[in-house]
C-alpha cells in the first residue's frame, strides 16, 4: 500500500476529528483526506481547521483508497448499504463502530474488501488514547502499518484476535469512565471527611494524574508499585484492606464482564 494513501473519512464527529487530527500528526498530507459529512457548519469548521477536503458520499467513497467509517453501530448498516455500489473492492475499510464484526462490514458490501475493526477510547482525543485492532485476512503489512501508524500519532496500539475485541471494549474502551465513577468515590469520600469540594478534587485528580505517571514512567508493575507504598499496619494497608475486604477485586470483574456482555448483545 502506498503510505501516502487517499483516505476518505464518513463521520466527522469528536472521534472523527481526532482521527483527522492522527493522520495529519502522522504526516498525511491534509489534500488527500476528505470528509463526508451532512452537517455544512462542521465541514466548515473541519476544512478550515485543518485543511482538508469534504465531498458527497459516493465520490469520497469511489476515490478513497482508505476509508474510515466513524459511524454509530445503529447507523452502520444503512451507510453500507449506501456506499457498496461506490467503493473499490480493494479499499480498506477501517471500522471505529463498536461491536460490529469484520463479516457484518463484508457481507454487507457483498465483496472481499479488506477491513481493520478498531475499538478506540476517548482518550484519543488528546493523544493519548489506547487502540486495539483486528484485521481481516487479505489486510496487507503495508495497509496495517498505516493503520497503527496513525493511531498510534494519537496514542497506544495493540493488535487482538478479533474474538477478544469485546473483552478490549469492557477493558479500555469502557475504562475512562471506570477511571472518572472511581475519582467521584474519592472525592465524595474526601468529602465526607470534612475537605471541601474544591480541596477533595485537586487533591483527588492529582494525586490520580501522580500515580499513572508512575505506572507508566517507573518500569514497575501496579502490584509493585502498590507495596512500595504500603507500609506494614500502616494507613494505606487499612484502606487496602477495607477493598480487600469488601471484594474490590471481584466487583471490578463482574462489572466487566457485564460491559462484555452488553457488548455481544450489541453485536
Amino acid at each position: 500500500m502506498d503510505m501516502k494513501p487517499t483516505v476518505g473519512l464518513i463521520g466527522a464527529g469528536v472521534m472523527g476529528e481526532a482521527l483527522i487530527s492522527a493522520l495529519v500528526t502522522y504526516g498525511l498530507n491534509p489534500d488527500l483526506i476528505t470528509i463526508s459529512e451532512k452537517r455544512l457548519d462542521r465541514v466548515n469548521e473541519l476544512t478550515g481547521r485543518y485543511s482538508i477536503k469534504s465531498s458527497d458520499l459516493a465520490d469520497n467513497v469511489k476515490k478513497a483508497q482508505v476509508l474510515l467509517l466513524v459511524v454509530k453501530p445503529q447507523d452502520l448498516a444503512s451507510v453500507l448499504e449506501e456506499i457498496k455500489a461506490h467503493i473499490d473492492p480493494e479499499t480498506l475499510v477501517v471500522t471505529f463502530a463498536a461491536g460490529k464484526s469484520i463479516s457484518f462490514i463484508s457481507n454487507a458490501l457483498g465483496q472481499a474488501n479488506p477491513v481493520i475493526r478498531v475499538m478506540p477510547n476517548s482518550p484519543i482525543l488528546l493523544g493519548d488514547g489506547m487502540s486495539a485492532i483486528s484485521t481481516s485476512h487479505n489486510v496487507t503489512t503495508g495497509q496495517r502499518d498505516f493503520v497503527e501508524g496513525f493511531l498510534g500519532a494519537a496514542g497506544k496500539t495493540i493488535e487482538v484476535e478479533e474474538s477478544l475485541q469485546d473483552a478490549v471494549t469492557a477493558t479500555s474502551g469502557s475504562g475512562p469512565a471506570y477511571f472518572f465513577a472511581f475519582v467521584e468515590a474519592m472525592v465524595l469520600g474526601a468529602m465526607d471527611l470534612g475537605l471541601t469540594e474544591k480541596d477533595a478534587t485537586a487533591l483527588t485528580v492529582q494525586t490520580i494524574i501522580g500515580a499513572a505517571t508512575m505506572l507508566e514512567h517507573s518500569g514497575q508493575t501496579a502490584a509493585v508499585l502498590r507495596k512500595n507504598v504500603t507500609s506494614p499496619n500502616g494507613t494505606t494497608a487499612a484502606a487496602l484492606e477495607s477493598f480487600t475486604n469488601d471484594g474490590l477485586e471481584q466487583l471490578v470483574s463482574k462489572a466487566m464482564k457485564a460491559a462484555r456482555d452488553r457488548a455481544q448483545e450489541l453485536a
